[in-house]
């Protein structure tokens, strides 16, 4: 599964979020997005996702994977951070910082896998729930 945290910016953004069927038939893993605060044209982006098959959770999305309960968001909102906290949940993930992160706030592990745009070093996040290991990976910058 993938996870956009927000800051999507154009609709080619989503169109690269969708993997292509592979030679064998494989289908795309699912693709879930949440919209960041310098996202515009909410209405437009909402639509191309939908058209491309991508659940749109915003702005807050929450799923149950493997017993565990994930809740992600953009991280901009400190009441939504917050009432992700209180419910508990195993892991909050969040963007808008531009910065990784990986630290336990009580039983919750939050994490942000820093960005691929306007940031210092370029990563994405790679967690496997049923080890709990979480992955930063370094992308060149074209």
């Amino acid at each position: 599964m993938l996870i956009h945290l927000g800051d999507i910016g154009t609709a080619s953004v989503l169109d690269a979020l969708v993997l292509r069927r592979d030679g064998d038939g494989h289908p795309s893993p699912p693709v879930h997005i949440v919209f960041g605060n310098i996202d515009e044209g909410l209405a437009s982006l909402r639509q191309h996702a939908s058209a491309l098959g991508i659940f749109v959770d915003h702005p807050v999305g929450r799923l149950t994977l493997g017993g565990k309960r994930i809740v992600f968001q953009h991280g901009d909102l400190a009441s939504e951070m917050a009432q992700a906290l209180e419910e508990k949940a195993d892991y909050l993930c969040h963007g808008h910082t531009h910065v990784a992160r990986d630290e336990r706030i009580g039983p919750t592990r939050v994490i942000n896998p820093g960005a691929l745009h306007r940031a210092r070093e370029y990563t994405v996040a790679l967690l496997d729930l049923l080890e709990d290991y979480l992955r930063f990976i370094p992308v060149r910058r074209q």
